[in-house]
């Protein structure tokens, strides 16, 4: 039986047996007072033969009256479920657009129609990140191996052709497709969230970065500096420093071409800890920095080189690792150029922490 209809039996079965008690209680009244041995008074048999025909009509019409009744009552308050049943099922078909929008006096039905609309909320940014993930995830996978069939293409063509130079090219497209693959992986991992967490000191991490980047930096020209007291954190000792090093390798990356700066600092607060990297370089406008944790959203205003253009999932991946740890990312563009690039995470000791 759907709901409805045991409703309307739950409604239909208290009416009438509500009323049969109050009947067997008037019935049993009146007869109790009534003498059966007085010819010119009603006895007891007169009274029954009087009250049950009427009583039974009467339990007729209150059985009626509860079916008709409960089938409205439980049609006004299943109304919410069929629409709430209604937007799943237009869900289930791939249409996440749609929304329950129940109006009315908050109540259970209401909540839960808010939560379900949210989820469908949820599910649409969800799908349609992961859509225009996967399309450019393909463009970006389908590059280099164009690259390498172009190469192969001119050389078999060529018969003057330098096979050192083309294996040296194919090496490079190669490792490209190869840190591609990797940073997808990466990303991937970041979303699921299912990592063994450890303390993990950031200040150690930024040292290591910038220690593994410092002949990097020393080849374009920028200097970095890092300090800051330690910020010790409850994560991922894999994706931890992966966070770190992007960031200091967009920083690196993404700075003028001459006498640049990169400053990379860590700070312990009483409740989170924070890690902040900031770089000189080009301004940039705040709708361009909105859009940079984007994946392959490399920000085209940055100067950057050809060896070092990436594929645009460096902020992505830390955006993800910050939020899988349980922390927030800012962006934050220089007056005179560059960016400030703050991460908030969870502190494993707060009240270790003075205020």
């Amino acid at each position: 039986m759907s709901a409805r209809l045991k409703l309307t039996l739950s409604y239909a079965v208290i009416v009438v047996v509500s009323g049969g008690l109050l009947l067997a209680a008037v019935g049993l009244f009146l007869l109790r007072y009534v003498p059966d041995t007085v010819d010119f008074f009603p006895n007891r048999g007169d009274l029954s033969r009087a009250f049950v025909p009427v009583a039974s009509m009467v339990m007729l019409v209150l059985l009626a009256f509860g079916l008709g009744a409960g089938w409205l009552l439980a049609g006004r308050m299943l109304a919410p479920l069929d629409r709430i049943g209604d937007a799943a099922r237009l869900a289930a078909q791939g249409s996440l657009s749609h929304r329950v929008a129940l109006a009315g006096p908050r109540d259970e039905f209401r909540d839960l129609a808010d939560v379900f609309d949210s989820m469908l909320e949820q599910l649409e940014a969800h799908v349609a990140e992961q859509q225009r993930f996967a399309a450019n995830a393909s463009h970006e996978l389908r590059t280099p191996l164009a690259i390498s069939q172009t190469l192969l293409e001119v050389a078999e063509a060529d018969p003057d052709r330098d096979v050192d130079a083309l294996i040296a090219r194919l090496r490079e497209v190669n490792t490209r497709a190869i840190e591609l693959t990797e940073a997808l992986l990466l990303l991937s991992r970041a979303d699921r969230r299912t990592f063994p967490r450890e303390i993990v000191d950031l200040s150690l991490l930024a040292e290591g970065a910038v220690e593994a980047l410092l002949p990097l930096a020393d080849r374009r020209g920028v200097a970095v500096e890092v300090g800051g007291a330690p910020a010790p954190v409850l994560g991922s000792a894999a994706l931890l420093p992966q966070l770190v090093t992007n960031l200091v390798l967009n920083a690196i990356v993404h700075n003028l071409s001459s006498g640049g700066a990169v400053a990379v600092r860590t700070h312990a607060m009483p409740e989170a800890v924070a890690l902040v990297v900031e770089n000189t370089g080009e301004v940039l406008p705040a709708p361009l920095v909105a859009t940079l944790v984007e994946p392959f959203q490399r920000g085209a205003e940055r100067t950057r080189d050809d060896d070092h253009a990436g594929a645009g999932l460096g902020l992505a991946i830390v955006d993800r690792i910050t939020q899988a740890h349980g922390g927030t990312l800012v962006l934050t563009p220089r007056p005179d150029g560059g960016l400030i690039v703050t991460v908030w995470l969870p502190h494993p000791y707060p009240a270790s922490v003075p205020a």
